[in-house]
């Protein structure tokens, strides 16, 4: 009797610590979801719970709520849990690392382009990188995966199929002519000197591509990649700086020669089936293949106002710590406009002109530092108001409900109002542009 009522005291306390461990989690799990939600509505309201680009699309009768994919994202609030399964948050701000998509233990996460409703235009892309131009590839974000890595994989990988279906060169034509000097393009530039490939490698901007553009602090790496001629790089929470002087020094030691400040105005299928491909400084070249590996976003997005090509103008920010003392406008309500600002306003007057009423497009703690900055008066924060005209020393703005526009002192402009799809310039020599809805993409290789 004594060894029964024993045993009954030791299941009912196994018992009472099972119910209590159950009760702390179902506890954490409505506090999660709770939180979660909350964050939801609060992404819904800035307008960030629409994906803009790559992200992940969660599979909820797969999703085992392991939060895996939480843990292992680098940026933050891009995906939560509630009610024991992965969700969404503030999908505007993903990036693309496709982190989430490795980590998923039963692999409920996918990485897609657009939704079902909103469609992104998309090149037509073989798992060979070819467009359904022979001899035209397509690699990194322009093909939807602007991860680093990825593009790096790409601009080799492109390189590995045109290698395969190399062509015999008549006098003056080259085995392939790379556009855009970004992580696909300079990857592509040494893979065609592993493989004894001529290449001429053309960037409308400057070394990096769109990583140039990033301000000093960005954080652009999070995983390692493997760069032709140079082998597995291990970096981890890798600034811009130290990204772009890897990739110097790689170019530098190789003796690669990359055309900076030359942009590809024509691609020309010739009826012998190489390309001529035609510049802005009015140069012609001929080549057996040609890669483009530019950014979504192709050109600057312009006011179109008078003065705007003036020299003071620019479409991003370089060098910020060597500008002092000067009158400045910057354009744009979004992250690269706040982050010029942010960068700016220490040791200038800053204006930053927003033609909506609130910062919507732009990551939290971006709005919390800019909101902070413009109380403090470090910035002249200004919604609803509009760049007018440019002048040498002067600029007009107007702000909505003012019937005049006000003339204000200025030296340099900023403009960061996006940038315009290279849907036509891809166009003009056949390539195929579909809208995709809810696009899943596949890593080739």
């Amino acid at each position: 009797m004594e060894v029964l009522i024993e045993n009954i005291i030791a299941y009912t306390a196994v018992f009472l610590l099972c119910a209590i461990v159950v009760l702390l989690y179902l506890r954490k799990l409505k506090k999660n979801t709770m939180e979660t939600v909350k964050k939801v509505e609060i992404a819904k309201e800035e307008g960030l719970f629409e994906p803009v680009s790559l992200h992940p699309h969660i599979n909820l009768n797969t999703c085992i709520g392991s939060a895996a994919c939480v843990s292992e994202c680098p940026e933050k609030d891009i995906i939560g849990i509630a009610n024991g399964k992965a969700t969404l948050i503030n999908s505007s701000n993903c990036v693309g690392h496709g982190a989430c998509f490795h980590a998923c233990p039963v692999e409920a996460i996918s990485l897609r382009m657009g939704t079902e409703s909103r469609g992104v235009d998309l090149p037509h892309v073989n798992q060979n990188f070819e467009t359904n131009i022979r001899g035209i590839y397509i690699a990194g974000e322009l093909g939807g995966m602007g991860l680093i890595r990825n593009s790096v994989e790409q601009g080799q990988q492109a390189i590995d199929s045109i290698v395969k279906s190399k062509k015999p060169n008549p006098d003056g034509v080259i085995d392939v002519l790379i556009i855009g000097a970004g992580p696909a393009g300079i990857s592509a530039t040494l893979a065609c000197k592993k493989h004894n490939l001529t290449s001429l490698t053309l960037e409308q901007d400057s070394l990096g591509g769109t990583v140039y553009t990033f301000p000093r602090s960005k954080i652009v790496m999070t995983s390692p990649m493997n760069l032709p001629l140079h082998g597995k790089v291990k970096l981890y929470d890798t600034s811009k700086d130290e990204l772009l002087q890897l990739w110097n020094d790689v170019i530098s030691q190789h003796d690669i020669d990359i055309r900076e400040q030359t942009k590809v105005d024509d691609i020309i299928p010739l009826a012998d089936d190489t390309f001529k491909i035609v510049t802005n400084t009015n140069e012609e070249f001929i080549s057996n293949n040609v890669l483009i590996a530019i950014g979504r976003r192709g050109s600057p997005r312009k006011l179109n106002i008078p003065g705007e090509e003036s020299q003071k103008v620019a479409y991003r920010l370089l060098e910020p710590e060597r500008i002092s003392e000067k009158e400045i406008i910057v354009v744009g309500g979004g992250d690269s406009a706040i982050e010029a600002s942010l960068l700016l306003m220490e040791n200038n007057k800053v204006r930053q002109l927003v033609r909506t009423e609130t910062l919507t497009r732009c990551k939290p703690k971006n709005r919390e530092k800019i909101t902070n900055a413009a109380a403090e008066g470090k910035v002249n924060l200004m919604f609803s108001t509009n760049l007018i005209s440019i002048s040498e020393s002067h600029c007009l703005i107007k702000t909505d409900g003012n019937d005049e526009a006000t003339e204000v002192p200025n030296d340099m402009v900023y403009i960061f109002a996006g940038g315009i799809l290279p849907t036509a310039f891809l166009e003009k020599p056949g390539i195929k542009i579909t809208k995709r809805f809810g696009y899943i993409m596949k890593k080739h290789g």
